[in-house]
Parts: structure tokens; C-alpha cells; sequence
């Protein structure tokens, strides 16, 4: 498969820079990160005067450093997309730096390095622990490491409630200007969700179909056969609500629900997307037990391999009420969408790996086709985001034969088939927008705080029910309330139809 490279795709290369990489060491960095931007050099993406400057609090030598992050990229990465000359080029451009970023005084090694580069673009990324990001924030404004050209990314979650949230938010507010700051959520830089705008706003076709008077139901998965392995400690304090549904999941309901943006503009369209999150009814008191479910999975099976139930795993409290699935009833009171139940999902140790958007729409109001025991089946539009990204569209079709029958066809876009090129990593995209300034696929301060405002009615009625969260087998499709939640509307989950 031909490699895509910045000349195909009209990438304009960035100006010089120095990314600043704070967390150089951890899991989220060499596990993506640090190869998104191997695949950028090696497609000439990269501007020739770029450095990558990686903070952590280990004491190690630059050689040693790059030597584990070569081990790791290929590790990470299919062997044929690792070449050592590539790397080899691409670890000129790594430096190390150990340092502690609770203290101000660390920060002086950091700005000298930089001081030479006044008029180069400073990305620092922060890919830490969020209790982190103010105290950074303050000792890179202190340290006179900020710039007109700096910007900031800051790496989810962004807090662990609306108030920290806030916090966070201000006090990074105090060292950056907002239009420097980029709030990242990696499912916006999947190509998927990149193509569903281009469905929605490039296509006279599905316009008058998107809405209400035409769609019957949407549901949006995003499902997980890991269990939670090293996050234990993390994710033992989060939960599936604040881990999934607070941001990546509320965000494609979004973008599938937000009415077309006057331009293209970043602005313009994260305009849209609050109005979304802003006309979400919210879900509290009594509504709580009734429009949500939680679940913890048991031990169990994944792909024929016994795994442990949570409650199980190292790091996780012997009696955590800590949910690993969630699934929601959701609605959006505007004019589109009223009466429109959106259905949100997502779980860890579930039957599939599987992130996809289902858009079902009404049958045909009078169905001429039907037979004593057949209904022709509706419509139904899919979009996969993983494992495989593209658009299928359900349509029946007449089968060969004398007989009037209907059979569901599908209509399919395979974006690797279709378009013969290497599909890019989400971080590949959103780490190029940042060196550009594209602000575009980031979210901006009032969407962040409206998702948490929603999302707290829903931890508080967990909360004051004292009820565990109901228990399912590792390997299948959740809590049987999960079926009941979307059955109550006479519907069913994709995979069940």
C-alpha cells in the first residue's frame, strides 16, 4: 500500500519549531505520540528545523533515551513501516531533559535551551497527569518560556469533575491566551470523523434525511476487548463516564447532531457543537436509573483466553464501585433532533474492538413489500471508526429471481481500499493542526465545562444510590440492562439486528 505522504496531500510543511514534549517517557508519548511524528519526518511533513524536546522526571542520558525510544517504535509500529534510516534521521531532531515540574527553578534549563529560538513555534504538550497542567502552565509563564508563538496541548481528561475542570482551565487561562490553547481529543483527528462532515455538508443527498422526521434512532459504541491493564491506578478513580462519554463519545454525538457551520472556520463549527451539547436534556434525580446503565465486568473469555474480572486486576480496590461500561438515552431538545432517542455506549472487556456510529433510519411509511412474516428493513447508515475506517449505507434491493423479494444490500466505503494509502494515526493529524495553528478538530474552554456540567448529574445519582454497578461476562456485549434500556423504545443494538 503506497505511503501517504505531505506532497499527496497538499500538507504544507510546518515553520521551525520546538515541541516541547512534557511526559517524554510515558506510555502516552512512546506508545503514539513519539511515533505519529516519526511517520511526519519520514513523509517530509516535518519542518528541517524542528526540535523535539522530551521532559521527564527520570535522570538518563539522550543516548539511552533515543535508544528506548527506538525500542519502542518498533515495538509499536508494523515492520514494514520501521526503517532504521528513517529513525536514525528522525532521533537528530530528540533531545532529553530530566527535570522535576513541580519546581520553578527546573524550568531555567528549559529556557535557556529555548531562548536562542525566540521566533520559532513552541508547542508544549502536555502529556501528564492533569492535577500537573496548572502548576506547568505557571512555571513556563514564569520562566519566560511563552511566547506569542507558543501554544499549549492539553492531553485528557481535563479534570475529574466540572470545578477541577474550571480550575484547570483558569489557571492555564492565566499563562496562555485561549487561541493558544488546544484541548485535545484524539477521536476528532480519526479520519472517519473527518469524512462524516464532509457526509453531512458536502452532500445535497442526506441533508433533508438529517433529522428527526426521518431518522428514527442513533447509537454511537465505542467498545474495548482490553481490560485495564497498567491504567488500574487511573482509571480505578475515573470510570467509563468520565473516561469515554465525557469526551470522545460526546463529541461525535456532536458532530453528528450540530447543524452546518456557516464556514469552515474553528470557531464557527465548535459554535456548533455547543449548541448541541448546551440542547442535551439533562439527565438527574429519578431520570438517572432510568435513562443509564453501569456496569463492572466479571472474569471471563476475550478471543478464546480466560481474563480476570475487574475487581481482580492489579491496583484496582476490592470493592470499587468503579464502572467499566456505561450506556445512555440521550436527548437533544431542538427542532433537528426532538424526539430522537441517542443512545451512547462504551465498555472495556466487551465482545469486539469496535468504535462506529449508527445513524437507523424510518421504514418506508407504507411498506408494499411486506409479507406474512418479512418487514422490509429500513435504512440505516454506518460509520466505522475502528478497526476498519469507512461508510457503509444499508439499502434493500430486489434479489435475482421471479419473486418481488427485498434483501438488504450494502453500499460500502472502505477508506484503505478505496483510497490505496496508509491511513494516518488521529495524533499524526492533530499534532500537524498544532504546528500549523489549526485549531479546528480542538475543543475550546466552554465546550469542555458544558460536557462536565452534563456529566455531573449523572455521577451524583451513582453516587447516592449506593448501588454497585451491575455485573457482566468479560466477552460479551455488557449488563443484560443495557439491552433493556434500548428495548423499552421497542429498538434493538446494532449487533443484535
Amino acid at each position: 500500500m503506497p505511503v501517504l505522504t505531505r506532497k499527496e496531500l497538499s500538507m504544507p510543511a510546518t515553520e521551525p519549531f520546538d515541541l516541547v514534549l512534557f511526559g517524554g517517557s510515558g506510555d502516552l508519548a512512546t506508545r503514539k505520540l513519539l511515533p505519529a511524528l516519526y511517520y511526519r519526518d519520514r513523509d517530509e511533513s516535518l519542518h528541517p528545523d524542528g526540535r523535539i524536546i522530551c521532559v521527564s522526571r527520570g535522570e538518563e542520558t539522550n543516548d539511552a533515551f533515543i535508544a528506548q525510544v527506538k525500542s519502542n517504535s518498533q515495538r509499536v509500529m508494523p515492520d514494514e513501516d520501521f526503517d532504521s534510516d528513517s529513525f536514525d534521521r528522525f532521533a537528530r531532531r530528540l533531545q532529553y531533559v530530566g527535570m522535576d515540574v513541580t519546581k520553578p527553578e527546573a524550568f531555567d534549563p528549559l529556557a535557556d535551551l529555548l531562548k536562542d529560538r525566540p521566533d520559532h513555534v513552541r508547542v508544549f504538550f502536555f502529556a501528564t497527569s492533569p492535577s500537573l497542567f496548572g502548576v506547568m502552565a505557571t512555571n513556563l509563564k514564569q520562566s519566560g518560556c511563552v511566547t506569542e508563538k507558543s501554544r499549549v496541548v492539553l492531553e485528557k481528561p481535563l479534570g475529574h469533575d466540572l470545578q477541577s475542570c474550571i480550575e484547570i482551565n483558569q489557571v492555564v487561562g492565566e499563562a496562555f491566551d485561549e487561541q493558544q490553547i488546544y484541548r485535545i481529543d484524539h477521536y476528532l483527528g480519526k479520519e472517519t470523523v473527518q469524512n462524516l462532515m464532509a457526509l453531512r455538508f458536502g452532500n445535497a443527498l442526506f441533508e433533508p434525511l438529517w433529522r428527526g422526521a426521518r431518522v428514527r434512532d442513533v447509537q454511537i459504541t465505542v467498545a474495548e476487548q482490553i481490560g485495564v491493564g497498567g491504567r488500574a491506578g487511573y482509571y480505578d478513580h475515573s470510570g467509563a463516564l468520565r473516561d469515554m462519554i465525557q469526551n470522545h463519545l460526546l463529541q461525535l454525538l456532536s458532530i453528528v447532531a450540530m447543524e452546518p457551520p456557516q464556514s469552515l472556520n474553528s470557531d464557527a463549527i465548535r459554535d456548533e457543537k455547543l449548541k448541541v451539547l448546551r440542547a442535551l436534556r439533562p439527565i438527574e434525580g429519578d431520570d438517572v436509573s432510568l435513562h443509564t446503565v453501569r456496569g463492572q465486568y466479571q472474569p471471563g473469555a476475550i478471543n478464546g483466553q480466560a481474563v480476570p474480572g475487574y475487581l481482580q486486576e492489579d491496583g484496582v480496590a476490592p470493592d470499587s464501585l468503579t464502572e467499566t461500561f456505561v450506556a445512555l438515552r440521550c436527548q437533544i431538545e431542538n427542532w433537528r433532533w426532538a424526539g430522537v432517542p441517542f443512545y451512547l455506549r462504551t465498555g472495556k472487556r466487551l465482545m469486539k474492538k469496535l468504535a462506529e456510529i449508527v445513524i437507523n433510519f424510518h421504514p418506508v411509511p407504507h411498506d408494499l413489500f411486506a409479507s406474512k412474516n418479512r418487514r422490509t428493513k429500513a435504512n440505516r447508515l454506518i460509520i466505522r471508526l475502528q478497526p476498519d475506517e469507512g461508510v457503509m449505507l444499508q439499502i434493500v434491493a430486489k434479489h435475482p429471481g421471479d419473486a418481488m423479494e427485498l434483501r438488504p444490500v450494502n453500499l460500502n466505503l472502505d477508506f484503505a481500499q478505496t483510497f490505496q494509502i496508509r491511513a494516518w494515526d488521529a495524533y499524526e493529524r492533530l499534532l500537524m493542526d498544532v504546528l500549523n495553528g489549526k485549531l479546528t478538530l480542538f475543543l475550546r474552554r466552554d465546550e469542555t465545562e458544558q460536557a462536565w456540567r452534563w456529566i455531573e448529574p449523572i455521577l451524583e445519582g451513582w453516587a447516592n444510590s449506593g448501588e454497585r454497578p451491575e455485573p457482566y461476562v468479560a466477552g460479551t456485549w455488557g449488563p443484560a440492562q443495557s439491552a433493556r434500556l434500548i428495548g423499552r423504545d421497542g429498538f434493538r443494538w446494532h449487533e443484535e439486528t
